[in-house]
């Protein structure tokens, strides 16, 4: 079946479209289920990009303390972003992700890897999901990883125009728990000089806020703006070619055809004849 391109962006979340009511799910994990989720997730990225690479990731423990609730948000753009978040909260940071998926009900098994449900269809729908997420931060051995924009966009779509969501649960951990961090992150796909695609990962500074209550909308569009910057600059730095200070979380061994090609490479064609 050939997807229609003109269907794959809807501006309407798809729990608000199809009007439906669900039941609350939190998330269920235990060591085993996330022994689990540890070699799907991670195993799939490994058989499909050549590398993942991440740089500013000591920011998570230089410009935050250790009990300090953290938020990660970054733009939602394709079918890989939430197993990055997984990725980065489970493999990087050696934490578990607690992550919020619509319609969890067609995908139940990705509780065990620290997924909750949500329900977009009505503010007071999602007042389950946003409850949870507060009391989530309260374990500091959880991330909370969003998706702030609330619905999938288009590759590198501009201006990022933020739901208030993210900033309504900030505000809600800051007053329960005396602060609490934000951190903007950058991921992109990219063909690079392989034959399939890596994954660059950028993390970007740490935000505070306190229990001082921000204007909601104003704050929103605030961390918008941060976003936004951030990914910009790493879509700039990808455009130059400057890719300096990256760490390498896991690089596959060139195919025997690429071996080849690599010597090949090195042979002086000056005396070669060729």
């Amino acid at each position: 079946m050939v997807t229609n391109l003109e269907e794959l962006y809807s501006v309407e979340p798809p729990t608000k479209l199809r009007n439906k009511d669900e039941k609350f799910c939190p998330a269920q994990t235990s060591p085993f289920w996330l022994w689990v989720a540890d070699r799907y997730f991670y195993g799939m990225p490994e058989k499909r990009f050549h590398g993942l690479y991440y740089k500013g990731a000591e920011k998570f423990y230089t410009q935050k303390d250790p009990d300090t609730p953290i938020i990660m948000f970054a733009p939602h753009h394709n079918w890989w972003d939430g197993m990055m978040g997984y990725v980065i909260c489970n493999r990087i940071f050696k934490k578990e992700i607690r992550i919020m998926i619509e319609e969890l009900n067609r995908f139940p098994l990705i509780r065990r890897g620290g997924a909750f449900s949500v329900n977009k269809k009505s503010p007071q729908a999602s007042m389950p999901a946003i409850k949870y997420a507060v009391d989530c931060l309260g374990d500091p051995n959880n991330i909370l990883y969003i998706f702030p924009e609330g619905i999938i966009k288009p590759p590198n779509h501009r201006p990022l125009e933020l739901q208030t969501g993210m900033t309504y649960i900030a505000e809600k951990a800051a007053k329960k728990y005396g602060k609490v961090a934000l951190m903007p992150v950058a991921v992109n796909y990219c063909f690079l000089r392989e034959n399939v695609p890596e994954i660059l990962i950028d993390f970007g500074d740490i935000i505070h806020l306190t229990d001082d209550k921000p204007n909601r909308k104003e704050y929103t569009e605030y961390l918008g703006k941060v976003l936004e910057e951030h990914c910009d600059k790493q879509i700039n730095n990808i455009k130059t070619g400057n890719l300096k200070g990256y760490e390498v979380l896991f690089q596959t061994k060139l195919r025997w055809y690429r071996r080849i090609e690599q010597r090949l490479k090195k042979i002086d064609r000056r005396k070669s004849g060729v």
